[in-house]
């Protein structure tokens, strides 16, 4: 009865979420992004790192909307399961059009991740993240971020080799200020994004996964594909 409980929480944030922006314009096209992210710990230490580089586009292939760079340095405290990060990312965003312009972001962030398994087979991951953000023709900004995300394997009680699982995660993003220079302002919520996918263990330290999400703002709202790699050295 309890795994019941979290997953009808899950289900019914991530529905309240998507139904909240309903009314907003859908750009056609389905997008994609493609995604190889890295973890790995440094042997006999608390420190390692992480990372991702992902490719995103307006539509499946072809049409490049931002590619982007992200590496942290990571702290696991002493009798936790928690990791620290704090790292740096960049990245090149292309205006949709014909043209093909683009304009550059650079970022130092901090962040938290807490995975919390709930009985047998439910696997959450809390994580908050803090980004100071340094774009291109735009003042100084900062956003908040907090992402909750769910795996579920099916076949298996772990997430190891051949494990066959679902995914979820459900992240929100909240802008630190309004005013990013030259007249522009921007919401104080910034976008939500939410994901479902399946997934599927490589090995004990590789997995793959196939989903769809989608991202919401004030404005508008695209669906997307997501392919990922996700590595644990």
């Amino acid at each position: 009865m309890k795994k019941i409980r979290y997953l009808t929480i899950i289900v019914i944030l991530c529905s309240n979420a998507q139904s909240s922006f309903a009314q907003n314009t859908e750009r056609d096209d389905l997008g994609a992004w493609y995604m190889y992210v890295f973890t790995a710990k440094f042997k006999d230490s608390r420190f390692g790192v992480q990372g991702d580089i992902q490719y995103r586009n307006w539509n499946l292939l072809g049409d490049t909307e931002q590619f982007l760079l992200r590496a942290g340095a990571t702290y696991n405290p002493e009798g936790t399961n928690v990791t620290l990060t704090l790292g740096v990312s960049n990245f090149t965003n292309v205006i949709l059009g014909e043209d093909d312009s683009t304009f550059n972001e650079n970022r130092v962030y901090q962040e938290v991740l807490m995975p919390q398994k709930v009985g047998i087979r439910f696997y959450f991951v809390h994580r908050f993240r803090y980004e100071q953000r340094f774009v291109e023709n735009q003042d100084f900004t900062t956003r908040i971020r907090y992402k909750l995300s769910l795996n579920i394997p099916l076949n298996k009680k772990e997430l190891v080799k051949n494990a066959v699982y679902i995914a979820f995660y459900n992240e929100v993003f909240i802008n630190g200020e309004r005013d990013i220079g030259n007249g522009g302002q921007v919401p104080i919520f910034d976008q939500n994004r939410f994901y479902s996918g399946i997934g599927y263990g490589i090995t004990d330290k590789i997995k793959m996964q196939l989903g769809y999400m989608n991202q919401s703002t004030e404005v508008f709202s695209k669906k997307r594909l997501q392919f990922s790699i996700h590595h644990n050295f």
